[in-house]
């Protein structure tokens, strides 16, 4: 029983990787991204994997040198994997992105975690109208982005036919930036925070990325349960944003490191709170310090509010500081102003 349990396990978290390609994938590169995951699994005991999965329809074999694609069967079977497969998966895809996360806000050099959105390749102008105001306002981890047209890659992530994919900073870079100066960061929920007057005031709803296979932002935005838009206009409304706690000894270090991050174009912080003190509402435990992060995908969600079809894949993958470029050469290029 627990053998069979085991490979099921295995099989599912292999559908997941064929699924985020979206494109044919063989067993060596399967296994890579198996370890990212924390599952040792060699090339050899995957393509077993990836046999018995052919045989059940889920996987259908594309061509030696090419690998697998996930079918629609293998899809439905993703849907409805077992809850205990699910839960605790956000969590530990933010301590993985960390701990890939290799940016030096010094050297301005390295890979951080990002964001991708797909928009319909006919919607994505008015997309990037819906956007502007939230990028202008600040109400994002930072206005450094990078587009990606049908066929090319995103990080990891591959673009579909008719699509344009927008790679947008998430606010793990945080994290990944304090665990390289040895300072631990405890991720406790992403939510929804009222604004009034531009300022925080508290949340109004939130999920605990412990109990959760989906990234917060992207169940809020799929809701729209947010208003940005009128944020960005008028200073009231509701914003993604995520809560994070520190040890109170590590605050100066923290405090540098926003700082850092600021000179090169990064603002993830929100707020920041005293030791011991709740910060918008939000209890925190003794001798920590609570902080407020925006949330990367906000001007995403503005864009869902105009009404706007987007596709989220929320804390999906990493990619090179140097090839993200600011939004406004992107308005200019798809919008010639």
């Amino acid at each position: 029983m627990f053998a069979h349990e085991e490979m099921e396990r295995k099989s599912i978290l292999i559908l997941r990787i064929l699924n985020q390609a979206q494109q044919p994938v063989g067993a060596r590169i399967i296994a890579r991204k198996m370890k990212d995951y924390g599952v040792g699994l060699s090339e050899r005991a995957v393509r077993y994997h990836l046999q018995f999965m052919d045989q059940k329809e889920l996987t259908r074999f594309v061509g030696r040198r090419d690998g697998r694609v996930i079918t629609e069967k293998g899809i439905e079977e993703l849907r409805n994997a077992r809850v205990q497969d699910k839960v605790g998966y956000a969590i530990s895809r933010i301590e993985i992105l960390a701990y890939k996360t290799t940016f030096d806000p010094v050297t301005g050099k390295g890979m951080l975690p990002m964001n991708v959105s797909i928009f319909p390749e006919a919607g994505f102008r008015d997309a990037l109208k819906a956007m502007k105001p939230a990028f202008e306002k600040n109400l994002c981890v930072s206005d450094l982005v990078s587009v990606a047209s049908e066929g090319s890659f995103l990080g990891d992530v591959h673009i579909p036919e008719g699509c344009i994919g927008l790679a947008t900073v998430c606010s793990i870079v945080f994290n990944g930036v304090l665990l390289k100066r040895g300072i631990p960061m405890d991720s406790k929920f992403g939510g929804i925070i009222q604004i009034h007057e531009r300022k925080p005031m508290r949340f109004v709803e939130l999920i605990h990325y412990s109990g959760t296979s989906l990234d917060p932002s992207e169940a809020f935005i799929s809701a729209k349960m947010t208003s940005v838009r009128d944020v960005a206009k008028k200073g009231d409304g509701k914003i993604l944003a995520n809560f994070r706690e520190v040890a109170g000894v590590c605050r100066d270090g923290v405090e540098e490191v926003i700082d850092l991050l600021k000179g090169v174009g990064i603002k993830a912080v929100l707020v920041m709170g005293k030791m011991g003190e709740p910060i918008c509402q939000v209890p925190v435990d003794v001798n920590k310090v609570g902080m407020i992060l925006l949330g990367g995908l906000n001007p995403v969600a503005a864009a869902r509010e105009a009404g706007i079809e987007v596709q989220n894949l929320a804390m999906s993958t990493v990619m090179d500081y140097k090839h993200l470029r600011s939004i406004s050469s992107v308005y200019q290029e798809f919008q010639g102003s």
